[in-house]
């Protein structure tokens, strides 16, 4: 099913699935009037000798210097090459295609002056599977994303670099395969294709996604650690937490006592209290599922967003510089969700360590036979405790940072793409950490094979059908890696509600 584009009701769904799964997409109707509108309003305002930024004057500090009509065609020709500067690894493809998605989304909205032909060529690309490579470095979130964004749009002038049909190979030669034109560029569009918040929101897009895929996941390990460690249920229970009703907090409980259901193991172990790493899971995944929450919404408002500058306000018949491409909104929301992410790998590598510590769990040290001889699960708890250490330094926030540019013009940015960049290294390393915590919990269950609860037991079979119980050492890579995969495409998750209902 195609993706209609209307501008306006974009969702963080609909762009992962243009993303990963390469659904079309589709221009509604009922925006095309709106375009071509905005469009014939810049050739009006030229035609009238109009003063307009990025239009019939120079960019950033050159504000003022006035464009003559017979280089304005040139000036959004030269914004485009002058721009395209950033460096670092390229953005995988997902990231691509999510933000020439945004892109689309805002020329739709008809407040840009970018003609249909230019929205079309976005679509072409899309569909056709022609995405530009576009390195990661470079952007300080104002004015928007400049650098990454104009390489995005130099393939569409039949430059730059290219990935189509598995190749990387010249813009131009992408194009002319998939049977399209390179764009000649009018008045404001270069502009309009390299301003915007476009890279940062794809990134935040597919985090949100990603990050309540990965909640999920902590959830369900950290019950089949409480399991394995016989912890008790009462700071699980239903009338404990109606004293204190924060949203995600309850849900995390609720969900404890789905995965719990039947089990024999929970509250066997005789202890009056556990360690705040269990007893406590409820409280900090909860704050982490109200935070995501929180920074949900700001993204599916801001892939709604027009953040180009001018922008055409078709009502009043004005064209107004203003800015929107500013990116502290996703700046804050993309290190808070940073924050929050990670505080899921540290409470996680606590309860690692409990279950490896023979003293803490009652269990074979290192969740081993003969131990001594054998290592078991000794050095995974190392990495997972790198990676939570690491975090505390990428956790650190990019957004009180601002570096002036453009002579002083530009004199405070969000560097929200710092924030963005950071912000996948860290979801990418709490997602190792909790695949760590299923193989040691799952391991540790066999340890004791008691009744697991029905949640539990469903996430533990997923588990064991590509991760065998560990009799002696082995090359424990794999074992990570095997877990990683399920973590990361939420195998585990869907199968553990197959079992018992959605989780909150």
């Amino acid at each position: 099913m195609k993706v209609i584009i209307t501008g306006k009701d974009l969702t963080i769904e609909k762009v992962v699935n243009v993303a990963r799964q390469f659904e079309e997409v589709e221009l509604s109707q009922e925006v095309i009037k709106h375009i071509e509108d905005s469009a014939s309003l810049v050739d009006q305002f030229i035609k009238n000798k109009k003063k307009l930024y990025g239009i019939t004057t120079g960019f950033g500090a050159l504000a003022n210097s006035i464009i003559p009509q017979d280089k304005i065609h040139e000036l959004q020709y030269n914004i485009i090459i002058s721009h395209a500067t950033a460096v670092g690894d390229p953005f995988p493809t997902e990231i691509v295609r999510a933000a020439m998605l945004l892109k689309l989304n805002t020329l739709a909205s008809g407040c840009c002056g970018v003609r249909l032909k230019t929205v079309k060529m976005l679509i072409d690309m899309l569909n056709k599977r022609i995405h530009p490579i576009i390195p990661s470095k470079g952007s300080l979130g104002a004015s928007g994303d400049l650098a990454p964004l104009a390489h995005m749009a130099l393939v569409m002038i039949g430059k730059g670099t290219a990935e189509y049909n598995g190749n990387i190979i010249l813009g131009s030669e992408a194009l002319r395969l998939a049977g399209l034109t390179p764009l000649e560029l009018e008045a404001k569009e270069g502009l309009s294709l390299v301003n915007g918040t476009q890279i940062m929101a794809a990134i935040g897009a597919l985090a949100i996604y990603d990050t309540e895929t990965l909640l999920k996941n902590a959830d369900i390990a950290a019950t089949m650690t409480a399991e394995a460690l016989k912890s008790n249920e009462a700071p699980f229970d239903e009338e404990v937490h109606k004293l204190r009703p924060h949203p995600g907090q309850i849900k995390c409980a609720r969900n404890i006592r789905k995965l719990i259901k039947e089990s024999k193991l929970i509250g066997s172990n005789g202890i009056t209290q556990d360690p705040y790493s269990i007893r406590c899971i409820p409280q900090v995944n909860g704050a982490v599922k109200d935070t995501i929450e929180f920074c949900r919404k700001i993204m599916e408002t801001e892939i709604n967003a027009v953040t180009d500058n001018p922008v055409i306000l078709l009502e009043s018949k004005r064209i107004l510089s203003c800015g929107h491409f500013h990116g502290e909104y996703l700046a804050f929301a993309l290190d808070f969700l940073a924050i929050a992410i990670a505080e899921l790998a540290d409470i996680a590598e606590r309860r690692i360590a409990r279950l490896v510590d023979p003293k803490l769990s009652g269990l074979a040290a290192f969740l081993i036979n003969e131990a001594g001889v054998n290592s078991g699960f000794m050095i995974p708890h190392y990495t997972a405790a790198a990676l939570v250490s690491e975090n505390k330094i990428l956790c650190h926030p990019a957004s009180v940072d601002s570096i002036p540019t453009s002579a002083n013009q530009e004199d405070h940015v969000s560097m929200g793409a710092t924030a963005a960049n950071k912000l996948l290294q860290v979801i990418f390393n709490v997602q190792n950490v909790i695949c760590i915590e299923y193989i040691c919990a799952a391991q540790a269950l066999d340890l004791i094979n008691g009744k697991q609860g029905i949640g539990t037991n469903a996430a533990y079979k997923t588990i064991r059908k590509k991760i065998k119980f560990l009799e002696k050492d082995e090359e424990l890579h794999g074992y990570i890696m095997k877990s990683f995969e399920l973590v990361k495409n939420g195998e585990i998750v869907r199968d553990v509600e197959t079992a018992i209902g959605g989780l909150e």
